[in-house]
């Protein structure tokens, strides 16, 4: 059942050295605000995992949180390149970073197969791909009614999932809408979830075939307005393009990087203190 409870800390008891870990979230819902809070944690030697890597994840590399990465795609979206991430498989800095890449067909039925407590998923994909060729995890076996040769991968369990959500009720129940990636096979997937939210609400009022999270599926959810900036949640927020603008040249270099999250990030409180400090510091590059 979920508690109710800080994000600070929900991390600390659920998220430990070592861990696999999937902050998931397509476009809106990312939950920057949670990553922040790894950070700050010092968390270390992760197998971080998401369909689409984006800014969170070239921060979490950078920081030196990540051991390992398995995905389908990887950029600062209508942007280019994570230059953290690129460093880290490049140049091993700040430590070496093992990949694992999947296409996203191959991340969304691993998923499924781990939601459904399946020791791997089937597929057909990959064929004429050479991701096969570098990624021993992808395999081929053939079907035993009718001889088709399918791609095998194993599914994606992870210790711990992270989302944020629009809405969740005082008994812990969540409330998602808008556009879904694989939030909830990656929930149902985990061993243990934490779900950050705008608002706690006495009623959902969920309309009729909407994406609710039962609280007893959920280890806790967090208290977190703007949770998802610089992404957006649908309904609270909009998506502020001038942040993924912006953090092209703060990560090109490894010093204005770190000067940066530690401003940021590391000397803030929380998520609402980074929001401030931002807000200071977008003030002084006007």
């Amino acid at each position: 059942m979920a508690n109710i409870t800080p994000l600070r800390e929900a991390v600390a008891s659920l998220v430990h050295d070592g861990d696999t870990v999937a902050l998931e979230g397509f476009t809106h819902l990312i939950p920057h605000a949670a990553g922040h809070e790894i950070v700050r944690q010092g968390r270390r030697d992760l197998t971080l995992v998401r369909m689409t890597p984006d800014l969170i994840y070239d921060q979490l590399i950078g920081m030196g949180c990540a051991a390992k990465l398995i995905f389908s795609w990887g950029g600062n979206p209508g942007v280019g390149s994570l230059h953290r991430f690129r460093d880290a498989v490049e140049q091993g800095w700040p430590q070496r970073l093992a990949i694992e890449e999947h296409s996203h067909a191959g991340m969304a039925n691993a998923y499924v197969a781990g939601a459904s407590n399946l020791p791997f998923a089937l597929l057909r994909g990959y064929t004429g791909s050479d991701l096969p060729k570098v990624n021993p995890n992808i395999r081929f076996v053939e079907c035993p009614f009718t001889g088709e040769k399918l791609a095998a991968i194993p599914s994606v369990r992870p210790d711990v999932t992270v989302i944020h959500a629009q809405k969740a009720d005082r008994r812990g129940n969540v409330l998602i809408w808008g556009i879904l990636g694989v939030q909830k096979e990656a929930v149902l997937a985990a061993k243990r979830s934490i779900v950050t939210v705008e608002e706690i609400v006495d009623d959902l009022e969920a309309p009729p075939n909407a994406c609710v999270l039962p609280s007893w599926a959920l280890s806790a959810v967090c208290p977190v307005p703007g949770g998802a900036y610089p992404s957006y949640a649908q309904g609270y927020s909009e998506r502020d393009n001038r942040f993924y603008k912006a953090w092209d040249p703060i990560a090109r270099s490894r010093e204005t990087f770190q000067a940066w999250m530690q401003r940021h990030v590391l000397d803030t409180d929380d998520f609402a203190g980074f929001r401030r400090v931002l807000a200071e510091s977008m003030k002084e590059t006007a």
